[in-house]
């Protein structure tokens, strides 16, 4: 029976695995089930519950299942043989979001603890075990899985299923502490949608005896865990004017805001009424205006990568927050168009300020409802209570991507090439980057016309790429 330990909060539930014979090993003053139970106390977690009743993988399964048909909100399964930074288990356990996730890093060697995986997207499309293999992996999974409230069903089934093939031992020679990892395999082939957590320069290790623990533990202390919180907070796949023109300084007024307790939603709110001055300078239509308006969309755009690098540090990211900062970005865009279109007194500006305006809103479109068509056929998916991928096939039968879509991720791993791929689709940072300096320089025709002829290029970019998903 799970020995249950209760938290004093109302976040995610945790499944500890101290059935692995490495959980006993030393750690300190006392062992790495202790040191884990003591990291788990300081996030937030409304239970721990710790299976110490041995069984083997078929009964720690069943288990599993049977805890979370019984709990509601998001559990966390965690092996008792990992040496991780808090910060590392922080990453899935404060998402505010608590929606399934695993924790991975995207070095790929592949070892017995740490299994290989593939990452798409922010996603985990592929997952691995010693007996699931995944063509072209490109991280490794470190031990760490959480289900969100809507998946619990769905890990229970997975759970229960993998249970069974354990006991006709048609997994081969599977051990109980490949019991996590045999669930994320699980998951992601029953078409959930799981929420690659990258741990970047944290550590988070499964070890196997007393000198890997000492070591692993070592490493931890070679972390300065607060500067990975501050580097983190900032966004590592951010456009090019955003990661090499704003990032670069914002970041430092990251603590000094959390100080004068201004919240995510404070930050957008002030980066709007910026943005609507830079409209009114635009408006103005002289050089002196044109230039100053810039500034002012400069340090808008500036405090819009902020904000959201503010909800990072602090973690208090929110429905109504998303939406208020993706509205504000449209609004703040278009305010500026018929700003720039008032200031400008040659023939046709309006035409072109509402065909820039029109293009915007189709490539929103595009991508909207791209994302929501993956959305429901994962909830598709998901409905028909099956695996969409065996758990019995050995190599994971979703193909590894092809052609364009082969050369794109190839593209990935060359820094110029991927570069030039995020800055063609011409992102918010470009977009705000290419108004300030066309309208600074030269006049809102140009400016519109700027828009018009890169943004018709990224369009057709995005909806060549679109294409290519979906029939894939």
């Amino acid at each position: 029976m799970p020995d249950s330990l209760t938290r004093e909060s109302t976040a995610t539930s945790v499944v500890l695995l101290a059935t692995t014979p490495a959980g006993r090993l030393l750690s300190g003053d006392g062992t790495l089930l202790d040191r884990l139970n003591d990291q788990l106390a300081t996030l937030p977690v409304r239970e721990v519950q710790v299976m110490s009743a041995g069984g083997g993988l078929a009964a720690d399964l069943r288990g599993i299942a049977k805890i979370v048909r019984t709990t509601t909100g998001a559990v966390a399964v965690l092996p008792a043989d990992l040496v991780a930074h808090t910060e590392a288990l922080a990453l899935l356990l404060e998402h505010p979001a608590r929606c399934t996730a695993a924790l991975i890093s995207h070095d790929a060697t592949a070892a017995p603890m740490r299994p290989p995986v593939r990452v798409e997207g922010g996603k985990v499309v592929a997952a691995g075990s010693s007996f699931h293999l995944v063509p072209e992996s490109n991280a490794t999974f470190r031990g760490v899985l959480q289900a969100g409230e809507a998946d619990l069903g769905t890990l229970a089934d997975v759970a229960e299923e993998l249970a069974e093939l354990a006991e006709e031992g048609r997994l081969g020679p599977v051990t109980p502490v490949e019991a996590v990892d045999l669930l994320l395999v699980g998951l992601v082939r029953s078409g959930v949608s799981v929420r690659a957590a990258a741990i970047g320069s944290l550590h988070a290790d499964r070890v196997t005896g007393q000198n890997a623990a000492d070591a692993a533990v070592r490493r931890l202390a070679e972390v300065d865990e607060a500067k990975v919180r501050l580097d983190t907070s900032v966004k590592a796949d951010d456009g090019f004017f955003a990661t090499f023109f704003v990032s670069t300084w914002t970041r430092h007024l990251i603590k000094p805001a959390v100080r004068l307790k201004l919240t995510p939603n404070t930050v957008t709110g002030i980066s709007a009424g910026l943005a609507v001055l830079a409209a009114v300078w635009f408006s103005g239509g002289t050089r002196g205006a044109l230039v100053l308006g810039a500034a002012l969309l400069y340090l808008s755009f500036a405090l819009d990568c902020l904000d959201g690098q503010l909800a990072r540090y602090t973690r208090s990211f929110s429905p109504l927050g998303a939406w208020a900062d993706g509205m504000s970005d449209r609004l703040k865009e278009y305010a500026v168009y018929v700003g720039l279109a008032a200031g400008y007194a040659g023939p046709g500006i309006w035409y072109l300020a509402v065909a820039a305006m029109v293009l915007q809103v189709v490539r929103h479109g595009i991508d909207a409802t791209y994302a929501g068509a993956v959305e429901d056929g994962a909830r598709v998916g998901a409905s028909w209570g099956r695996p969409t991928r065996s758990l019995l096939e050995t190599q994971d039968v979703r193909s590894a991507p092809g052609g364009v879509l082969k050369l794109a991720h190839r593209l990935e791993r060359d820094t110029i090439a991927r570069w030039l791929k995020k800055m063609i689709v011409l992102p918010i940072g470009e977009r705000m980057a290419l108004i300030a300096v066309t309208a600074a320089f030269w006049n809102a025709r140009v400016t519109f016309l700027a828009l018009l002829s890169w943004g018709g290029v990224a369009a057709l970019y995005q909806l060549a790429g679109r294409i290519a998903r979906s029939a894939r």
